[in-house]
Parts: structure tokens; sequence; C-alpha cells
């Protein structure tokens, strides 16, 4: 088989937000265009592939793994290498039904398709499928566009797990097969639901602790985007798959909360309606999140290990997600983090060297970036950018670590705080609602000169706290990369 020799760009971007374009590099890799390239296996120098990455994972001998959104799946080798000609591609699998993720299990591959979850299995070892063996299946599969399924996600109890999107326009039933909901793999191969209430849970990653989360979509029944704390006999807020629960085997039964009011009454209405882990504002933070990946690099990839990524599609970004445990329920912070990809962020996988493969496609929407697909490998650089490091909630306001130390000058006046909350309504998203400002009535910095304790009047749970800063520079003068943090006081601790 001759390889496909793609095109890799070196560049490096001056985001607009201000993040410090030193501390991450980015490399490009694209593959040769072609508008009637060839779907034979006999590729050659110059035909193209459409590399719209909807899903990617290591093998074992080091190869990158690749579905895409139009039914297939490569293997690409010499990625990490940073030289154009060590990079070859081999198609694995294809003939698949939109795959929008992959897994890998033991030697084979899991990929879930529209209609089912697929183990590719190659019993030869010649670098080809040639088993395509129904992993899972039981959901309800329509000509709905939007009739998704991703996954899949093993979570630290070693069960795998998969969600579905709903339907959306005429075409759409929501209310047999599943749609809406989350669910795991059974032993015999079922689809056994667990929990509902989403709308489009495009991405899912583990933490640490083997809890999986999932992002959803701001729209109908959605306000923003929500981060998910995935698991059973929880109801997320979209009603439209509400139809669901007279079907056999439904696992629990409920009554819907009212519409139209806002968010916290509607969450204290219902025990099995649970808040988000984190809100990512609309706008402010993205506008339809995808893919979360765990960040795991050793320090190679800042000071962020164990914190989240966060696909953005439409802005074309990532961005990050800080959680912690508060009474036993996950709650955390959200910052911006890398913006101006060429193309929206679907994917994200970290490579074994510590560095990001980041996968791209516009498919099915639009996004500020000028590409319709892309792969891109982000690297740091060994610079620690200025950043607010974490974010925790207090019996009496927030405590800030930062990744630098902070300069004495000008600490006292430099944060404000305000919070907000969302109405609870079938509309297709929401604006803020009941904004108050929050006075800040102490700032102490403790001696390392990192950590800063904000002592907040009159909190509220179940609210997003936005922080904003301004004239915040580290000892050596440098400016914060992203001035403003937004937290999600589910709860405030009560020590």
């Amino acid at each position: 088989m001759k390889w496909l020799i793609p095109i890799i760009m070196f560049w490096q971007l001056l985001l607009a937000s201000g993040q410090d374009e030193t501390s991450y590099e980015r490399i490009e890799i694209l593959t040769a265009s072609s508008a009637d390239h060839s779907r034979s296996t006999e590729w050659k120098p110059g035909e193209g592939l459409a590399l719209e990455v909807s899903g990617m994972e290591w093998m074992a001998d080091g190869r990158l793994a690749i579905c895409i959104r139009k039914g297939e799946v490569w293997l690409l080798s010499g990625v990490l290498s940073g030289k154009p000609e060590d990079v070859s591609y081999q198609l694995f699998a294809s003939g698949l039904h939109e795959p929008l993720g992959l897994m890998r299990d033991g030697k084979d591959l899991l990929v879930c398709q529209r209609g089912e979850v697929t183990r590719l299995r190659d019993r030869d070892g010649d670098g080809v499928a040639d088993r395509y063996l129904t992993e899972c299946d039981g959901w309800n599969v329509s000509g709905n566009y939007h009739a998704y399924a991703y996954g899949p996600q093993r979570d630290g109890k070693g069960n795998v797990w998969v969600t579905l999107n709903v339907g959306m326009g005429k075409l759409a039933n929501n209310n047999i097969g599943w749609r809406g909901w989350g669910g795991l793999i059974g032993e015999d191969g079922g689809f056994v639901p667990q929990s509902f209430g989403m709308r489009s849970p495009c991405g899912l990653g583990a933490n640490r602790s083997g809890d999986v989360f999932f992002s959803d979509q701001q729209g109908t029944w959605i306000p923003a985007t929500p981060i998910y704390h995935l698991r059973e006999g929880v109801f997320y807020g979209n009603q439209e798959s509400v139809g669901t629960l007279k079907s056999e085997g439904a696992p629990f039964q409920m009554a819907m909360p009212k519409a139209n009011q806002p968010y916290p009454t509607a969450l204290k209405s219902s025990e099995r309606f649970v808040p988000p882990a984190v809100w990512l504002p609309y706008n402010k933070m993205g506008r339809s999140a995808t893919d979360i990946e765990r960040i795991e690099g050793k320090g190679k990839f800042g000071p962020f290990d164990g914190q989240f990524l966060v696909g953005e599609f439409t802005n074309a970004a990532i961005n990050r997600v800080f959680l912690e445990k508060v009474n036993g329920q996950y709650q955390g912070a959200c910052f911006p983090f890398l913006e101006e990809f060429p193309s929206a962020v679907f994917r994200m996988k970290f490579a074994p060297d510590g560095s990001l493969m980041v996968g791209l496609t516009n498919r099915g929407c639009s996004s500020l970036g000028v590409r319709a697909y892309g792969l891109v490998r982000v690297l740091g650089t060994g610079e620690t950018p200025f950043a607010i490091k974490e974010m925790r909630a207090k019996p009496d306001g927030f405590e800030l670590e930062f990744t630098k130390k902070l300069a004495k000058e000008g600490l006292i006046k430099a944060f404000e705080m305000s919070s907000f909350t969302y109405q609870y309504s079938s509309r297709y998203g929401g604006d803020e609602i009941e904004t108050r400002q929050h006075k800040i009535s102490a700032v102490e910095v403790a001696v390392d000169r990192k950590t800063v304790r904000l002592r907040v009047e009159a909190m509220r749970p179940l609210y997003v706290h936005e922080l904003r800063t301004k004239g915040i520079r580290s000892v050596d003068g440098e400016e914060l990369t992203h001035p403003k943090a937004w937290y999600n006081l589910n709860m405030i601790p009560e020590e």
C-alpha cells in the first residue's frame, strides 16, 4: 500500500483573549486535498483524506487510531515525530455509520456508530479489521439527522457508558428507544438505561476517581452549556424524552419539574433533577461543548494535571474545568484556555509524550474556524502560563490558587464578583437572570503569594458566581492570561 503524504505546518497564534502564546506550540497535520479522491486502500501521494475526526485512541504499538464522520477508521503512524515524511495512514475499517467515538479494549477497538457499539478485531495482525462484531445495541435508530450515539467510555468500576442524542425536527420520535438517555453496555450486549434528560451529550470523560462526566449543548430545555456527572437514577433537565419513562425497562419513574421558573427553584422541586457540576456560560465560555479529556501530562502540559479540558465546537476553542466535591456532590470552576483553532474542536486525546492531539470537524454546524476539518497537535513549551490554577469554594467565599507568585501591588481592589442563574424552560437557550453583585469584604494573601482567600458576602447556592479580576500581575510583571472565571456553587461548604 502506498502512503498518503500529509502536509504539516507549524504556527503560533496570538490569542485574542490574551493567552500566553509561548506556553503552547501547535503543529497542524493536514492531508493533501483532492475533490475526487479514491475510496480504495490504494492511496497515492497527493490524494486527499477528509480528516473529519470524530474519535481518537492510542493503540498498544504507538499508532493513533482515528475514526472519521464518513464511516472509516484509520491508523496513523509517526504523528509524534514532527517530520512530515514520517507520518503514514492505513485504513483499518470502513462502512460504518457516522462513528463518534473510539475506545481500545485489549487488542480490539470499540467504535460507537449510529446503530450500535461495534468491536473491531484484527485477527491476523495485518493492520486491517477482519471482524465487525456487535458489542451493544438496543436503542432507537431512525433517519433523524441528530439521532447520534456517543462513547464508549469506561468508568472506574469497569462499566462502559454510551450516551444518546435526542432526535430533532419532524422525523424525531424521542418517546421510544432511550433517546436522551445514558446507559451501560449490559452483559448480554443490550443497552441498559441509567439516567435521562440529555439533549446532545457529545463528549464523555472520566476523572481520577473513575467518575464519568458528559458535556451537553445549549438548546431546548438547556439554557447554557453544562458539564454533568454521569450516574444512575437522575434527570438532567431535558423533557423531550419524558415519554420513555413509560417504556418497559425504565429504571425509575418521576414527575417532571414545572417549567418557567428559576433553575434553583426547579431543582428543589424534584428529587432526581440534578444541577450540572459546572455551567459554561453562553458566549463567555463558548456555545457548544464537545469532548472531555483529563490532563495527565506530568507537568508537560502545564500545572493542570487532573483537571479537564473541554472542547468547544462553535468558537473553535478549548476550555479548562476544575472540579471538587462538596458534601458528596461535584461542583467547580471553568476557565478559557486555548482559542483560534482552524476548525471546530470535536475530539481530544493526550499522547504518551504529554502532547495533546486535537481532532477537528465542522460537519453538521459552523464554527469560527476557517477550515472544514483537520488534526492539530498541541505541545507544552515548558513555559508556565500565568493563570488561576484552581478556584475552591469556602464557607465564606472562595480560595484562588495561581500558577505563579503574585506581585504585592493592587490586590486589595483587584477582585469583583457577581452571581446569576438561568430560567428553566423549554425555550432554546436562555439569558442570565437574577444577577446580583457581591461585596468582597476581605482579600487575604498567603505567605507563598500564590494563594488568595476572598471573603464574599451573601453567596447563593445553586447560582453561578462570576469572578472578574483587574490589574493582577505576577512578580515578574506578567498579566493574567484569562482575567475571569465562573464557579457553579451547588453547595456552600460547611467548613
